[in-house]
């Protein structure tokens, strides 16, 4: 397999990898591909119905579905991101910590990440078994980061300009320019996580498309993904049938595989390393496609031409 072409149409640089574990995820000796993080929500009120899966049973038959389709991270939230019922803590921890331990016995390869602002989530989430703690809320709790490294666990850090969790985003400015505000808080958040104790590669960083943005402020961090994969952090991409994709397309949550399947494709061509999606096979099949365009893992079968 040749080298990233660096003649007349150079190849964008991708994001440091992810290892989480002692593992590199997504690199297998041969080729590097993108690593799909498939999306499941033990929740009744999640804003895409088929991700809501509060049955236990059901659960585990979608986890194992996920592995088996090219899921590398299974990333399981107990409570809804937007406006919704109150979830307390110890209801979020009866809805996830239990599952993540009946993951890690049934898919032992299966990484778990686990989707929590709180410590105390965390902090059970990693004694079930958790590798990773993703973080979308930026820090809200600032002993969550302290949680991950003590365990030496992954966490994902993210931006929201300032919102807190559950809230959605009202008349968001950002005088400074927003990919510099991004920028900043994403570079300020890793350094922290790897002061606490988080192995360096295994810190992502996620710019956290609609938290603390309109739709405008979406899309330019979808084409400002190379300034993002620049910050020597695995660069996590939640995209997944976000309102900014619905809002470009006028299309409901049901309607929007299409468009989150563009901007999935855009930003792994400009080095996107981890991709949060509820479409596990579909997703799969479009990182490819581009790994192979950015020579980084050779075609499944590549015979045209050859007899």
């Amino acid at each position: 397999m040749d080298g990233p072409d660096t003649g007349d149409t150079p190849v964008p640089r991708a994001s440091a990898p992810l290892v989480l574990r002692g593992r590199e995820v997504g690199h297998d000796g041969a080729a590097v591909r993108p690593v799909v993080m498939a999306v499941l929500n033990r929740t009744t009120d999640s804003f895409y119905a088929p991700a809501r899966v509060p049955d236990d049973a059901s659960a585990l038959a979608v986890a194992e579905r996920a592995f088996a389709d090219g899921a590398e991270i299974l990333d399981v939230g107990g409570v809804r991101a937007g406006n919704g019922a109150p979830v307390d803590e110890a209801e979020e921890i009866r809805r996830v910590v239990p599952f993540v331990a009946a993951v890690r016995r049934t898919l032992p390869d299966l990484l778990v990440s686990v989707d929590t602002w709180r410590a105390g989530v965390a902090r059970a989430a990693i004694d079930a078994g958790a590798d990773l703690i993703n973080d979308t809320w930026a820090g809200h709790d600032r002993g969550l980061v302290e949680v991950a490294g003590a365990a030496g666990v992954g966490v994902v850090c993210s931006h929201t300009g300032g919102a807190v969790p559950r809230t959605d985003p009202y008349r968001v400015e950002y005088p400074d320019g927003l990919v510099a505000d991004v920028v900043t808080t994403l570079r300020a958040a890793a350094e922290r996580a790897v002061a606490c104790g988080v192995p360096r590669a295994s810190v992502l960083v996620d710019p956290t498309h609609d938290f603390g943005k309109n739709t405008w402020h979406s899309l330019h961090l979808l084409r400002s993904t190379g300034a993002l994969a620049g910050l020597g952090f695995p660069l996590l991409m939640a995209l997944s049938r976000k309102d900014f994709v619905g809002e470009t397309l006028d299309l409901p949550p049901e309607e929007r595989l299409e468009g989150t399947l563009a901007a999935t494709a855009v930003a792994a061509w400009l080095g996107a390393r981890v991709f949060r999606t509820h479409d596990v096979v579909a997703t799969r099949r479009v990182l490819d496609l581009v790994a192979a365009v950015r020579d980084e893992a050779p075609p499944a079968a590549a015979l045209r031409g050859l007899a």
